[in-house]
């Protein structure tokens, strides 16, 4: 028998301390570090903030010292076996040189970071592809590279760079998962048979539709019918158009957004019928969900949302309500619970599920994502790492 591992590093494409928490290498790995210890890499970045490319950029860079700063941690009391820590690193990946002083500097820091976390033997669980660099010269352990996003896809990047790093990871992992079909079929020739599709899973008791939470009373205060979206609202992602075309051909609609943005909003908010909240912690927002009248999902047609699975779709579905999405692959297995649009039918289609109640019922909705738990997506990542300590032997 292969020697087994004793944790699980995850490579995470998110922040533990900054980003919302509905992210799926969070769901995920709380719930593995139930049988597994887990070190929580906070992202390593795909590029260095640059005024004039990057949206805000001295917060972003704010951000990351902040969370550098916090050393490591084990912030949750329900999943104490999982430790959060992010290392210094300087995503210069046009240089060589300091590409390769970065890697080492990474590649010590987790491995001092694991060993605090009681990890000696290590399984790595990859989502960021920048992560390639701080374990391809290290020893060699079981490798899972969780292909939830075409990162070389993502406008801001180096991407020559990410997707040289994206096809090192696919040549070199034991195995490949994803939450995307559409990516899955794309990467058949070079993931071959380690290829293993893992859909997002959802929070069912968190987004129940039948919870007797009051309503936010800041919504409260906004009139009906509310048309609504919950999620980062970040410029390679969300159709800013479509959101401003909505709210202008129903000006007797209301237009509620729920998260924090990356981009200028000062178009959309100058609007009368415009209500954007901001930043709202994970645990509230379910209440703000039940609060909709109608969810959306107004994505760009571009690589990244073509190669994406979102997890807003079962969150919307899981809470019953009628959703009115632009059309993306992965999107249309859920057709029978959620109107899809091309970008030119989007306002149309509000207007019909404002008329007729959308795609399916409440229940029908809740139904479809009813065997998505994320306790069970994360069985499968702990059996992933089992299945190639078994194939090793």
């Amino acid at each position: 028998m292969a020697d087994r591992v004793d944790g699980v590093v995850c490579f995470s494409a998110q922040d533990f301390w900054y980003h919302n928490r509905a992210h799926s290498d969070i769901q995920l790995m709380r719930r593995v570090s139930h049988n597994l210890p887990v070190l929580f890499v906070n992202s390593l970045g795909m590029r260095i903030p640059t005024p004039g490319k990057t949206t805000q950029p001295l917060r972003r860079i704010a951000r990351k010292l902040g969370s550098v700063g916090k050393g490591i941690r084990r912030p949750l009391r329900e999943a104490p076996e999982l430790a959060v820590f992010t290392p210094l690193n300087v995503p210069a990946y046009g240089s060589p040189v300091a590409r390769a002083i970065a890697a080492r500097s990474v590649r010590a820091q987790v491995a001092a970071a694991a060993r605090l976390a009681g990890i000696r033997r290590p399984g790595y669980f990859v989502t960021v592809p920048t992560a390639w660099d701080a374990i391809a010269r290290g020893p060699r352990r079981p490798l899972v590279f969780n292909r939830s996003d075409k990162h070389s896809a993502f406008g801001e990047a180096a991407t020559d760079v990410i997707a040289g790093m994206e096809r090192d990871l696919l040549a070199h992992a034991d195995r490949i998962l994803y939450v995307s079909s559409a990516l899955m079929a794309d990467d058949a020739e070079a993931a071959g048979g380690r290829a293993r599709f893992l859909d997002h899973g959802v929070d069912l008791e968190h987004f129940d539709p039948d919870r007797a939470d009051p309503e936010p009373a800041d919504v409260a205060a906004i009139p009906g019918p509310r048309i609504g979206f919950f999620g980062g609202i970040d410029d390679y992602v969300v159709d800013l158009s479509l959101i401003e075309a909505t709210a202008r051909a129903l000006p007797d609609a209301s237009i509620v957004l729920i998260g924090d943005a990356t981009c200028p909003m000062d178009a959309l908010t100058a609007l009368p019928n415009v209500h954007w909240l901001g930043f709202r912690p994970y645990e509230a927002i379910p209440a703000y969900g039940r609060a909709f009248d109608v969810a959306l999902m107004p994505w760009l047609d571009n690589d990244w949302v073509r190669a994406c699975n979102p997890i807003k779709a079962k969150e919307y579905l899981a809470l019953g309500l009628p959703v009115v999405s632009t059309d993306y692959p992965d999107g249309r297995r859920y057709g029978d619970v959620m109107r899809l649009a091309r970008h030119e039918d989007f306002v149309a289609a509000v207007k019909q599920t404002l008329g007729d109640g959308g795609a399916g019922t409440p229940a029908s909705r809740r139904a479809r994502v009813a065997a998505d738990s994320w306790d069970g997506k994360a069985a499968q990542v702990v059996a992933t790492f089992e299945e190639i300590t078994c194939a090793a032997s």
